[in-house]
């Protein structure tokens, strides 16, 4: 992977509303990189404006990711306003909280289609341009849970181990001539749970100990910069990636205990 600048470098976003996405446009319009935003709600879309004083850094496209034509009308905003794409970051998701016997057909579709087939599908779009432009890169923001899965989010981890499995396949393809990053946080602050596509759980699953997007964000930035494939960002993320491969049954027994 190629260390690399981020001085005018020009970024597509999905998600950028709130959480981690709006911390990543945050960073990188005050880091100097042209952004073009999206997400559902075009008015926390607007906020952004105020992390930099150049009206032509930022494009902002409001509309559902699962939607073909919006996800071409990213591309094309990139190639109008600023001549191509450098970085594209794939960070919008949803999630369902509960069993999966509760859950419906309709939740997992949901899920699959924001989790992967909208990323995968922006992303064949964006590689023949992304081929143009300089030092390119990828950065799928994907979760620890796409390592190790856990109870009553299984629609949620399956679409995370696909995004996992597609980045290293497509990393392999494209062989150093565009980067990829995938990035896995662990339990991070934000609307995520409130969000939900469905909950049928029991349980309290207000964030305790949740690093911030904020935080998340530094990090993907720094891992951009300095040129990693893939990074997990906590201490218990690790660890749990770590105690799967060594002892998975092990691992097995400790989360149907603790979840």
């Amino acid at each position: 992977m190629a260390r690399r600048k981020l001085d005018q470098k020009r970024v597509v976003l999905t998600g950028a509303s709130s959480g981690i996405g709006f911390e990543l446009a945050k960073q990188l319009l005050e880091k100097g990189c042209r952004l073009v935003a999206t997400a559902r709600r075009q008015e926390r879309l607007k906020e952004l404006q105020a992390f930099t004083v150049f009206s032509n850094q930022l494009e902002m496209v409001s509309g559902d990711i699962v939607s073909a034509k919006l996800r071409q009308s990213l591309i094309d905003k990139a190639i109008t306003s600023f001549g191509g794409v450098d970085i594209l970051i794939n960070n919008a998701g949803v999630g369902g909280l509960g069993p999966f016997e509760k859950s419906t057909e309709e939740s997992l579709r949901k899920i699959m289609e924001v989790n992967f087939f909208a990323p995968v599908e922006l992303t064949r779009i964006a590689i023949p341009i992304l081929r143009k432009g300089v030092s390119p890169i990828i950065v799928n923001i994907s979760s620890v849970l796409g390592h190790r899965a856990v109870p009553e989010k299984s629609e949620y981890c399956a679409s995370k181990f696909a995004i996992h499995g597609f980045s290293d396949s497509l990393r392999a393809e494209l062989k150093g001539e565009i980067d990829l990053l995938l990035v896995s946080p662990s339990t991070t602050q934000g609307e995520f749970f409130e969000h939900a596509v469905e909950n049928h759980s029991d349980r309290d699953w207000t964030p305790k100990k949740a690093m911030s997007p904020a935080t998340v964000a530094k990090k993907s930035i720094q891992a951009i910069v300095v040129g990693k494939h893939e990074i997990v960002l906590t201490i218990g993320g690790k660890s749990l990636v770590f105690l799967d491969n060594i002892a998975p049954t092990l691992t097995n027994k400790l989360v149907q205990r603790f979840g």
